[in-house]
């Protein structure tokens, strides 16, 4: 597989490689959270997913990955009491998604970043495919390397899940020195890297998480949804393969 070099592309020297498959696991105990009717409720928050990114265009100038995922997670009742997250118990929450991200160079230091995201989120075992609606995210950014260790980009992110939302959005890449750096993409993350070496990164991070979720038959009315969102912290190791790379961390979810 040819790789884009450094030059061609977004990302800065240092900055973690290309993940090309990922698998994780997350087991996150004290998840508290607020009902309308049931009060506070305590729940151990649990999911495993799987993304393959798909290289469908290396060229110069344009760069085009198609990545399918997979996620299924549920909420383990920890309160005494009844559970008003029933639905979300016995890992029928699912999720079928697919990630189409690009770049395109527009001259030596600057890229039209755009990416996009599909996915079809609920209770399964209630719910068909066909009965849960199409979630869709669609960005588009211009980033410009303003010097060897500095990025900074704009742009605007459309959301339309249960409801349509539109939000600006902020890129800023800089390196510190030749081991410091910090990695910014506001509303979605906010990254402190530190390399241990030419191949081995460390990452402390915190990311903004929102899912939302069908867990009732569209047709008898108004669908009943579920909206969460989470601020996912934590620390990743990244191990560079060649132009490849793997990573494993602990993340707590506050």
């Amino acid at each position: 597989m040819t790789m884009v070099c450094c030059a061609q592309k977004p990302g800065l020297p240092g900055s973690a490689p290309s993940k090309w498959i990922t698998f994780r696991t997350t087991h996150a105990p004290g998840k508290v959270y607020r009902f309308a009717n049931g009060g506070t409720k305590t729940f151990t928050n649990e999911e495993m997913y799987v993304r393959a990114w798909l290289p469908l265009l290396h060229k110069k100038h344009v760069g085009i990955v198609l990545g399918p995922n997979y996620r299924t997670e549920q909420l383990e009742f920890k309160s005494s009491g009844e559970n008003p997250a029933k639905k979300f118990e016995g890992w029928n929450l699912r999720t079928f998604g697919l990630d189409l991200n690009s770049f395109v160079r527009l001259d030596s230091t600057s890229w039209l970043l755009v990416t996009s995201h599909i996915n079809k989120t609920g209770n399964f075992a209630m719910l068909s495919a066909k009965e849960i609606p199409l979630n869709y995210t669609v960005s588009a950014s211009y980033l410009k390397r303003t010097g060897p260790n500095k990025e900074i980009g704009a742009g605007i992110i459309f959301n339309k899940s249960y409801k349509l939302t539109f939000l600006p959005v902020f890129l800023f890449n800089y390196n510190l020195s030749e081991r410091e750096g910090v990695e910014i993409m506001l509303p979605k993350k906010m990254a402190w890297r530190h390399n241990l070496s030419p191949n081995d990164l460390l990452y402390f991070k915190a990311e903004a998480v929102t899912r939302t979720y069908y867990l009732n038959r569209v047709a008898e009315g108004t669908p009943d949804v579920c909206r969460r969102i989470d601020v996912d912290m934590g620390i990743s190791y990244n191990r560079r393969f060649g132009n490849f790379g793997g990573s494993g961390g602990v993340r707590w979810l506050p």
